[in-house]
C-alpha cells in the first residue's frame, strides 16, 4: 500500500531515525499488517491542544507513546524554564488506572529532570482534584495529569496544569503548545536514563491527610454528619479507576461509614472489563451499581470516573433506581449550600456560584434566591478556574460552588479542577439530610421544582465519519446558520442569537447588536419567547455536533405532570434542532 508524501515522511522519519528497533519493528508490522491502521497513526502528529494531548495508544506520530510524550514534555519543560521565577521550577505529576500511565509518568519526568527541574511523582495512582491540589500545596511551577478521563481502554492522555493549580489559559496555553510544536527530532529530546536523582521526590499519602484536612471544614452539617452518618446507606463504584483511593477516606473522615463497593469494579483496571465505556454519565456503566443498590435496599449509588473528576448519582426512590442528570446534581448541590449559607452565623462576602453556559439555567435561579452572584462561563473547567484566580487577586467575590452540566462539579477552591472526591461526601451530607426527613433526593428535586419552577434539560449529539469533508461540512453548516439564523422552533418565536465567534448578541426581533463578554468560541446559543434555550456546539476533538435543549415551566400547577410535559417539549425541540443540522 501506498501513502500520501506527508503520512510516508513521518513513517521514514520514525524508521531511520534514533527512535529504539522494538518501536521500528512494531511500525513495520503496522504497516505490513494493518495498512489503515497505519495511515491513521502516522498521516499527521497528534496535537498539543490547550488541554494537553489525547488520543489512542500505539506507535506512530498520532498516537499515545513514549515518544509523543517525550516530545509534550521536553516542550513544557522549555516554557517553564523560560519563566523568570525566584524558586527553582517543580512539577508535580500523577496518573489514573489506565494502561502505561504509570510508564508515561516516569518518561515525562525523566524528560523534566534532565531539564532541571524538580519533580514530585505519586507513587501510586491518584484522582484529577488531588494533582490539582497538590500543585498548590508543593507551590509547584506546573502539574501532570497522565489520564483519558472517561475514554475507552484504548486511550491515554496527558493534561497540563499551572501554578495556580487550575488548567492552563492564555497566555501559557500558547506559549506551551508553540514549544511543544518546536519539538520534532528524538536528539531534540533531554532525557535521563532513570529516576535516580536528587530532583525526584516521590509523594505517597502526606497530600491525602492534607487534603483531607483542607477539606474537612467545608462540612456544612458537621455535628448532624457526626451523630447520623451511619444511618445513610452507601454503594460506591470508582470504575475500576482512582476514585477507589480517596472516595472511601472522605466518606468515613465525613463520618459515612456504612459504605460498600461494588466489588467487581473496586480493583483498577485499565481495560475497565465490567463497562464498554467508564463513563458515569451512562447508565451502562452504572449497571452493577445499580444492581447492588436494589438488592441490598441501600440509599445512594455514587460512582466516579476513570481519573476520578466526574460522579454520577442514583438514588433509590419508591423501589425504584433513578439516575440523577449533571444539571440536576448541580441545582441540589446549590440549593443545598444556599439554605446552609442562610443558617451560617459565618455568612461569605460576595458568594459566587459559577455555571458554563449550557447548564441549566435554575442553577442561576437557586444561586441569585440565595444572595450569591451567578456567573456563566464558556463549556470547560479551566474557565471556572479562571473566575476563582481572578477574584482571589482583587477580592471582589468569593468563591462557593461551580458545575457543569457534564457531571463536573467544585465545591471550595482546595482545588481548581472538577472535583468528585468532595462531591462524594457533599451529595452524601445532602442524601443524609432528606434521609433524615424521610425524603430522598429526588423528593427534593421535585420540591425544588415546586420552589423554582420545572427546568429540563437534554443534550444530545451528532456524530458524523471522522474525515476531512465532515469538518468542512460542519463549518459550512455553523455558517449558513450564522448568516440565516432560524425564526422560530416549534412556532415559538427566537428572541435573540448569542454567537461566540464573533462576541455578539444578536436580537432577531429589530437587528440590534450588543457585546458578548467572553472568550471567542464556535458556539451559537438561542433563547427563545418562551425561555427556552437551545444551544448548537461542534466538538473541537470529535467528529460531532453537540446540541443541548433546556425548557422551562415557571408556574406549574402540578410539578409531575409539567415534568412530563417538558420532557416531551424537549423531545419535540431535539428533532427539530436534528433536522436543522442535517
Amino acid at each position: 500500500m501506498s501513502f500520501d508524501e506527508t503520512t510516508q515522511k513521518n513513517i521514514d522519519s520514525w524508521l531511520h531515525g534514533s527512535y529504539d528497533n522494538e518501536t521500528k519493528k512494531e511500525v513495520e508490522k503496522l504497516i505490513k499488517e494493518q495498512p489503515d491502521q497505519a495511515t491513521d497513526a502516522f498521516y499527521t502528529r497528534m496535537a498539543f491542544g490547550t488541554g494537553g494531548l489525547r488520543g489512542v495508544m500505539g506507535v506512530g506520530t498520532n498516537r499515545m507513546n513514549e515518544y509523543t510524550v517525550s516530545f509534550a514534555t521536553q516542550g513544557l519543560s522549555n516554557y517553564i524554564n523560560s519563566q523568570k521565577e525566584s524558586h527553582k521550577h517543580s512539577v508535580l505529576i500523577g496518573h489514573d488506572s489506565r494502561h502505561n500511565s504509570k510508564f508515561f509518568t516516569e518518561t515525562a519526568a525523566k524528560v523534566l529532570i534532565a531539564n532541571g527541574i524538580e519533580v514530585f511523582i505519586y507513587k501510586e495512582l491518584r484522582p484529577v482534584p488531588m494533582v490539582s491540589f497538590g500543585c498548590r500545596q508543593k507551590k509547584c511551577s506546573a502539574a501532570i495529569m497522565i489520564t483519558a478521563s472517561h475514554n475507552p481502554p484504548e486511550y491515554n492522555g496527558y493534561k497540563v496544569y499551572w501554578s495556580d493549580g487550575a488548567q492552563v489559559l492564555p497566555p501559557n496555553d500558547k506559549g506551551i503548545i508553540t514549544e511543544v510544536n518546536k519539538i520534532t527530532e528524538v536528539e531534540q529530546v533531554k532525557k535521563s536514563a532513570d529516576l535516580n536523582s536528587p530532583l525526584v521526590h516521590w509523594v505517597e499519602d502526606e497530600l491525602d491527610s492534607q487534603y483531607l484536612d483542607a477539606v474537612r471544614e467545608l462540612q456544612l452539617y458537621p455535628e448532624i454528619n457526626r451523630d447520623k452518618g451511619s444511618l445513610l446507606n452507601i454503594v460506591y463504584t470508582p470504575i475500576h479507576g482512582a476514585g477507589i483511593t480517596m472516595v472511601p477516606k472522605i466518606l468515613a473522615d465525613w463520618h459515612f461509614t456504612k459504605v460498600d463497593l461494588v466489588k467487581s469494579q473496586e480493583q483498577p483496571d485499565g481495560s475497565f472489563p465490567t463497562v464498554k465505556r467508564p463513563n458515569p454519565e451512562e447508565e451502562e456503566a452504572l449497571k452493577l451499581g445499580i444492581e447492588q443498590l436494589l438488592n441490598e435496599e441501600s440509599d445512594i449509588l455514587l460512582a466516579t470516573d476513570p481519573d476520578s473528576d466526574r460522579i454520577g448519582v442514583v438514588a433509590r426512590h419508591k423501589c425504584k433506581a433513578v439516575l440523577l442528570t449533571g444539571n440536576e446534581m448541580a441545582c441540589l448541590c446549590a440549593y443545598h449550600i444556599g439554605e446552609a449559607m442562610k443558617k451560617s452565623e459565618k455568612k461569605p462576602t460576595n458568594p459566587a456560584f459559577v455555571k458554563t453556559i449550557v447548564t441549566t439555567e435554575l442553577f442561576k435561579k437557586i444561586a441569585e434566591s440565595h444572595g450569591a452572584s451567578c456567573f456563566s462561563v464558556l463549556t470547560g473547567f479551566k474557565y471556572i478556574g479562571e473566575l476563582i484566580r481572578h477574584w482571589e487577586v482583587n477580592n471582589s467575590h468569593e468563591f462557593i460552588f461551580g458545575a457543569e452540566e457534564s457531571y463536573g462539579y467544585l465545591f471550595g477552591t482546595h482545588a481548581r479542577d472538577k472535583d468528585a472526591v468532595i462531591l462524594a461526601a457533599l451529595i452524601c451530607e445532602i442524601a443524609l439530610q432528606e434521609k433524615l426527613r424521610k425524603k430522598t433526593l429526588i423528593d427534593l428535586l421535585y420540591e425544588v421544582y415546586e420552589k423554582y419552577g420545572v427546568f429540563r434539560e437534554l443534550l444530545t449529539s451528532l456524530v458524523y465519519p471522522d474525515t476531512k469533508e465532515t469538518k468542512d461540512k460542519i463549518k459550512k453548516m455553523m455558517g449558513e446558520i450564522r448568516k440565516n439564523p432560524p425564526k422560530e422552533f416549534l412556532k415559538i418565536p427566537v428572541v435573540k442569537m448569542e454567537d461566540y465567534e464573533s462576541s455578539k448578541i444578536i436580537h432577531l426581533d429589530n437587528g440590534n447588536e450588543e457585546p458578548l463578554d467572553l472568550p471567542e468560541s464556535n458556539v451559537l446559543l438561542f433563547w427563545l419567547e418562551d425561555k427556552t434555550k437551545l444551544v448548537i456546539r461542534p466538538s473541537g476533538t470529535e467528529p460531532k455536533v453537540k446540541i443541548y435543549v433546556g425548557v422551562c415551566d415557571e408556574n406549574p400547577k402540578d410539578v409531575s405532570e409539567s415534568v412530563s410535559l417538558m420532557d416531551q417539549k424537549l423531545k419535540k425541540l431535539t428533532e427539530e434542532m436534528n433536522q436543522l443540522l442535517k
